[in-house]
């Protein structure tokens, strides 16, 4: 039998995964991983191991999810590439809120937006403040969520009409709150 590249094994979990045969997606994203390390490519091997991570959160196992996810961001971090640094913060964030693991996910959110805006990415900056958003609502801390929300929004430099819509929503609290000032 043959040895597949790890070339190889990427593209058979991306068919797996666009299938929506997640668990066999996470399987050939981790052999894959573990060939392009075995191999001394570290940064498409953290690269594998993130999309295992995302593979393994849409089949509903966040554990496995946040497993295959630790210790990519450093890697990302060492080689100074902001970009799949910011991603990989935020799935580690995606995973840790997945398991309740609130505080946790705020932090790894609030970096992988640092990262993102360095990187000039805003657009998945503004998807990642979403996130950390709904986190802020799940743990009480509405104003707070609210400004981040708005702060996500604001640096989207071409913002969808309902991207324009939600940040014309945002001003109603504070337009509000100054108001009563």
């Amino acid at each position: 039998m043959d040895t597949l590249t790890p070339e190889q094994l990427a593209r058979e979990g991306t068919e797996a995964y666009k299938k929506g045969d997640f668990l066999a997606a996470a399987q050939a994203f981790q052999a894959a991983a573990e060939s392009y390390a075995a191999g001394g490519d570290h940064l498409n091997a953290a690269e594998m191991k993130n999309n295992c991570s995302v593979a393994y959160l849409q089949a509903g196992e966040a554990e496995a999810a946040l497993r295959a996810v630790e210790g990519t961001v450093e890697v990302f971090a060492a080689a100074g590439d902001l970009r799949r640094q910011g991603l990989a913060a935020g799935n580690l964030g995606a995973a840790l809120e997945e398991l309740d693991r609130f505080e946790e996910a705020a932090q790894a959110y609030q970096q992988s937006a640092e990262a993102l805006e360095k990187a000039g990415e805003d657009a998945l900056r503004a998807h990642v403040m979403q996130s950390l958003s709904s986190v802020q609502l799940r743990t009480g801390k509405h104003l707070q969520a609210v400004a981040t929300m708005q702060s996500g929004l604001e640096g989207v430099k071409r913002p969808t009409p309902q991207q324009r819509m939600l940040k014309r929503l945002l001003q109603i609290p504070f337009n509000m709150l100054n108001k009563n000032s």
